[in-house]
């Protein structure tokens, strides 16, 4: 562990200045779309179901489109627009390479909130509310808030706005000064709602995980809202809860591990799949003693349906992945990337630290099905290097070399696409199962984009790096030109269809002290930027202050970007 740095399955963090500045450049050494977006010309309403009686099964994943929307209208319901997590609409017919300049899109209104959004705004079309359609942007707080805004900014007051608190009974967020084990610095000054929600169209319902604190005790549980009123449905909240035999660092003696509500962080975006909801977690800071966990919640009675813990035999083992989500695939296996841990997979046990995973769920069980794990694996817990602090993202279909591939980094620097049908494990001395293995030069923080045949990486104090995948290699093509300290550089491709490929690239290194930067590139040549939001005059299109692993949502005509205690909203001005 260097000096004046504390280990973290969510950031580096220093305590310095001479080591801030360690992080921009030191750190350099050591270190399709599937229908998640949905377009129909029907104009067809949305509309809620306050008596908690689902219309329609919510599986969020049709047959051979893992998508976690089934609505006809324009929607992004999930993060990354789709359960693959690419991070590309390709459903965008107004924003075009043409009209994103400074002269024509800039931005067009802003929503104040009551606390910092680090979860990617979600969109919804045509939804019903109080008798009146509504185009419905929805963010959610670390004040545990969730609000919906009209999209199209006709008026900046919230449509609905559901909290979760209530300080006369006790019930408060968690305070990030005192009542973890030291003093968090990660997420503050208060801890409440971190991840993307998920929704489901079909019932109208909008997922989401709240952490609280209640005289004195610390809760997580899992909301089920409708999308017309915020009103809890489905009987919820449930409070979330696990315990499986193991011996892991947390447990109750009895040979049980259990979960941890206060220790435990839920950054990690929510998964919609066959009628369950996947969540993930991690831990704050890596204050022990922790263990990762995944939950299964079944999305319509909101009971538990399964409960995994990657180091179930030890410690660690944090599903974080920069704000990702678990990801999926047509057969419904899902994939997460393992932090920081103990790994003894490889001598049969069931430890799964630094490793990318393959899971399938039977009846109340999941299974790991495959893994991949760096030979280093050693070495990337005890420097903290987490596998997995970038993706897994999963690429459609390939239409030469292995079919079905996985991407992720790692906060090191090292990037590798993995053959998801043949994942290899581990090798004691080598990387050679992996398809490819790329040395990106410093630490990954940030979820790779996929669009046609591009994959677009934002490293640490690097430029966007734009590639091009054939017959499973990637080789680098362009680069952007604008730099980014810690945490790099969040993308998001818009497109209609193959034409007009835009690269929307997010620049976060002033998070908690300067606004973000939004940046938009031609998704064919990198070089060639079109528009930033530092270019017109007069502070015109600055954004809300800048919160660490956000990502830009791009969607009919506007682009979203989550902040500390604002939702700005860019656009055509003309519009």
């Amino acid at each position: 562990m260097g000096k004046g740095r504390r280990r973290s399955n969510c950031s580096y963090q220093f305590v310095s200045g001479a080591l801030a500045a360690l992080v921009v450049f030191g750190i350099i050494l050591m270190l399709s779309n599937c229908g998640g977006v949905t377009s129909s010309k029907s104009g067809s309403s949305t509309s809620g179901n306050p008596s908690g009686s689902p219309s329609g099964n919510p599986s969020g994943s049709p047959s051979g489109n893992p998508s976690g929307n089934q609505s006809g209208a324009l929607a992004v319901t999930t993060y990354h627009y789709d359960t693959l997590r690419t991070g590309a609409n390709r459903n965008e017919t107004i924003l075009t390479l043409a009209n994103v300049n400074a002269s024509t899109f800039g931005k067009v209104a802003s929503f104040d909130v009551d606390g910092e959004i680090y979860g990617q705004p979600l969109y919804l079309q045509s939804v019903s509310i109080g008798g009146t359609a509504h185009n419905v942007v929805f963010v959610a707080t670390e004040h545990d808030s969730v609000y919906a805004f009209d999209a199209d900014a006709k008026t900046t007051s919230p449509l609905w706005h559901k909290n979760f608190l209530n300080p006369g009974a006790g019930i408060t967020t968690v305070d990030s000064a005192t009542d973890f084990p030291v003093p968090y610095e990660d997420i503050a000054p208060e801890v409440g709602i971190t991840s993307t929600p998920v929704i489901d169209s079909t019932s109208g319902t909008i997922y989401v995980v709240a952490k609280t604190k209640e005289n004195g005790k610390f809760f997580q549980r899992l909301h089920a809202l409708d999308i017309s009123s915020g009103a809890e449905k489905f009987g919820g909240p449930t409070t979330i809860q696990a315990s499986i035999p193991g011996a892991g660092i947390v447990n109750d003696g009895n040979g049980n591990i259990v979960f941890g509500p206060l220790n435990c962080l839920q950054r990690s975006a929510l998964l919609l799949l066959n009628g369950k909801i996947y969540i993930a977690f991690a831990s704050h800071g890596d204050f022990d003693p922790f263990l990762g966990w995944l939950l299964v919640y079944d999305a319509q009675t909101l009971k538990q349906v399964a409960a995994f813990a990657p180091s179930a035999d030890g410690t660690g083992g944090g599903i974080w992945e920069s704000g990702n989500g678990p990801a999926a695939d047509a057969s419904g296996h899902v994939f997460v990337g393992i932090g920081n841990g103990d790994y003894t997979a490889d001598i049969g046990g069931r430890d799964y630290g630094d490793s990318f995973l393959k899971l399938a769920l039977s009846g109340n069980t999941l299974n790991v099905v495959d893994w991949f794990t760096p030979f280093n694996f050693q070495e990337l817990n005890d420097l903290d290097h987490d596998l997995g602090s970038g993706g897994p993202i999963l690429l459609p279909d390939q239409p030469s070399g292995p079919a079905h591939l996985l991407m992720g980094g790692d906060k090191a620097g090292d990037f590798f696409v993995i053959n998801r049908d043949a994942m290899g494990h581990s090798h004691a001395s080598d990387n050679s199962q992996a398809v490819q293995q790329i040395a990106l030069g410093s630490g990954l923080f940030t979820n790779p984009t996929v669009w046609k045949d591009n994959v677009y990486i934002g490293p640490v104090g690097a430029p966007l790096q734009c590639y091009k995948i054939s017959n499973g290699q990637l080789t680098l093509g362009s680069r952007g030109s604008a730099t980014s300290g810690f945490p790099g550089i969040s993308t998001a491709v818009s497109s209609n269809g193959d034409s007009n490929g835009i690269v929307w690239a997010l620049q976060v290194d002033q998070w908690d002290n300067g606004p973000a930067t939004l940046h938009a590139y031609d998704a064919n040549d990198c070089t060639h930027e079109l528009y930033n939001s530092d270019q017109a005059s007069g502070g015109r299109d600055t954004a809300g202050t800048a919160v660490k692993f956000i990502v830009p949502t791009v969607i009919n005509g506007k682009v979203y970007i989550s902040g500390g205690s604002t939702l700005t909203v860019y656009g055509l001005l003309s519009h």
